[in-house]
């Protein structure tokens, strides 16, 4: 049984890389757009039956604009850099949804909800474009199916070290062990990492839209000031601190203007 555990571990590992096209690294990631994204969208489907949809004002109007300004930003980066037909698989839908939760999220397959929670944190189109950007990377970049696999590795893990320790004691002391290590040190990491990687593709992806990527710290800015400063440790955290951020998106922005101008952007709302 053990044998077969660890073989599964190595099959998945080998066999799961796809290429992020954004930064060229590969992906952990062994569930593929026809597995993934047909349970996407029928659970956004749900997720609207069992909430208050904002229609027809000019907020709506505006997450569906900014939406599909960046959804149109990322095709054209990718298409100009050897990824056609990387998003014919997305079905891109933008909602605004009644909550004062201050979220936004995107799932797999470009399915996006903002909550009307963080309109008072994005303030203008521009702030919105920020939050947008940072959603539809991640789903660029295959995020939420890195997740799975991650944690199916987490499982396999698990199973395989109560299959190999007999003693009850031991074993005990390793789930706990376990369950805190692969935590702290690899699950909290891979999402800050996720984090990070989508707040620099988003700035890029919304500065080739045209909006100014620099409006991206003063948001982050914002939302510093909205928690009052109060947050978890980092390493504890499933995303970087806001002053990271915030250091990270000041020092990206000149940066993502210039990938900007390589698509004739040059002027930024």
């Amino acid at each position: 049984m053990k044998k077969v555990i660890l073989i599964m571990a190595l099959f998945l590992g080998v066999t799961a890389c796809k290429v992020n096209p954004f930064t060229g690294k590969k992906m952990l990631n062994f569930y593929g757009n026809k597995q993934i994204f047909p349970m996407a969208f029928a659970q956004y489907d749900q997720f609207l039956t069992e909430n208050a949809v904002v229609e027809n004002t000019a907020e709506s109007r505006m997450i569906t604009k900014v939406g599909q300004r960046i959804a149109s930003a990322a095709e054209r980066w990718l298409n100009a850099n050897g990824f056609q037909g990387y998003l014919n698989d997305y079905k891109w839908e933008y909602n605004l949804v009644k909550d004062e939760t201050v979220n936004a999220w995107c799932m797999p397959g470009g399915k996006i909800v903002f909550y009307t929670g963080i309109l008072p944190i994005t303030q203008t189109e521009r702030g919105v474009a920020v939050v947008m950007g940072h959603e539809v990377a991640h789903a660029l970049a295959d995020h939420g199916a890195q997740r799975m696999s991650a944690g199916t590795l987490q499982q396999i893990g698990a199973v395989a070290g109560n299959v190999a320790i007999q003693d009850e004691r031991k074993r005990n002391m390793f789930n706990q062990a376990y369950g805190l290590g692969s935590t702290l040190g690899i699950m909290l990491p891979f999402s800050r990492g996720h984090e990070t990687e989508a707040d620099r593709i988003g700035l890029q992806i919304m500065a080739i839209a045209g909006y100014d990527p620099t409006e991206a710290a003063e948001l982050w800015k914002r939302m510093k000031t909205k928690s009052g400063g109060q947050a978890p440790p980092e390493f504890m955290s499933t995303h970087p601190s806001n002053d990271t951020r915030i250091q990270n998106l000041t020092a990206w922005a000149p940066l993502a203007k210039q990938e900007a101008q390589k698509f004739g952007v040059t002027t930024f709302q």
